[in-house]
């Protein structure tokens, strides 16, 4: 079995929650080998099967809730928070809150086989102030058909999970090493184009104090509040007079712009 499996054998289902928790709540530990692992334990009779599972859950839904609660109190500042993480901010933010847009709470049954959604769901869910009954009428069955999909796999087959398991640990610094280098290549590439695209709309920048002063000196510029239609849920506050206009209908709702004075843009 394997390094994996006698530590899993020896610490048991307390293994599975610590581990599950921690990758559900953000941390860089993937859980598939674990759960994989779990499984053909099962098979072998050297641990339940049912038990696991339902460990497993528990550890998603403690998760999940964590992420729900500050999602719904904390708003759009938890989702800024965990998509700073992302090399691309702004179009992870857009992104994940199409996602649900597109699906509502329905995307929480398939979030977890979604890298980048899996940890932003719940907040989503939360910052749209659904009732948390039903973001666990939607969150409990995805848990249990991740959770159930990748013990089921190591189930069926445990002798093979044994061999892939083995044989990742012969190449698994040369792998680990390969990963890193392509990964600071993937991060460098992408620091740059980010720098480029900040240089480029740089001058284009006002602060909010500066847009202040030009309100309080009696200008009158057309101020257009792009915000996502779950910050203004989460924050209602609005400029005076703002035309309130989705990132997305930009150009479709073009012609309501004035263009005979200056215009300014805010988002999040």
């Amino acid at each position: 079995m394997g390094e994996l499996g006698h530590f899993l054998e020896v610490y048991g289902y307390l293994v599975i929650f610590i581990w599950v928790f921690a990758e559900q709540v953000g941390l860089p530990i993937p859980a598939l080998p674990l759960l994989l692992s779990a499984g053909a334990l099962a098979w072998h009779g050297r641990l339940s099967f049912p038990v696991a599972l339902i460990t497993a859950l528990m550890a998603c839904l403690a998760a999940d809730t964590f992420w729900y609660e500050l999602g719904k109190r904390r708003g759009s500042a938890v989702l800024n928070v965990l998509c700073k993480m992302s090399l691309e901010p702004d179009s992870c933010v857009e992104r994940t809150r199409g996602v649900f847009d597109r699906r509502g709470p329905r995307s929480l049954l398939y979030s977890k086989f979604v890298p980048g959604l899996n940890t932003v769901a719940a907040p989503i869910a939360g910052m749209s102030r659904i009732s948390y009954e039903k973001f666990l009428l939607f969150d409990i069955p995805g848990s249990l058909l991740w959770s159930g999909t990748l013990l089921l796999l190591g189930y069926l087959f445990s002798e093979r999970v044994d061999a892939i398991l083995q044989h990742s640990q012969m190449v698994g610094r040369f792998l680990f090493m390969a990963a890193v280098l392509v990964v600071i290549g993937w991060i460098l590439w992408k620091y740059e184009q980010r720098r480029r695209f900040l240089k480029s709309v740089s001058i284009g920048r006002i602060t909010p104090e500066e847009l202040h002063s030009k309100l309080i000196a009696g200008e009158t510029p057309t101020i257009i509040d792009l915000r996502h239609p779950l910050d203004v849920l989460t924050d209602p506050r609005v400029i005076p007079g703002a035309l309130q206009i989705r990132m997305d209908d930009l150009a479709k709702r073009a012609k309501e712009i004035p263009r005979d004075r200056e215009i300014i843009l805010y988002c999040t």
